[in-house]
């Protein structure tokens, strides 16, 4: 008879591995990829893409000079939203280009 008493979730498994190897940070900052469209709509998501990250700071390139101008007005907004969306703070800014 086979005993399962050691048996846990593919979830709990790589969330133990994520803090084994200490890299919670990063893959809780590389989240922003995935919930991108959903932080800056999609009207904005079409001009406006997460390119890399850099010690807390996500660099987004723009397609054109004015929204790039208007996202920079929007910076605060958007890092808010990141934040909720994210369930974190660890993206500290925005660089547009």
């Amino acid at each position: 008879m086979v005993r399962k008493e050691n048996i846990q979730s593919l979830g709990d498994a790589l969330k133990l591995l994520v803090q084994s190897l200490g890299i919670e940070k990063q893959v809780e900052q590389y989240k922003i990829f995935d919930v991108w469209n959903d932080v800056v709509g999609q009207q904005v998501a079409k001009v406006a893409q997460p390119e890399r990250l850099a010690n807390g700071v996500l660099f987004v390139s723009v397609s054109n000079a004015p929204w790039r101008t208007e996202l920079t007005f929007r910076k605060k907004e958007i890092l808010e939203k990141i934040h909720q969306q994210t369930n974190s703070k660890s993206i500290t800014d925005i660089k547009f280009r």
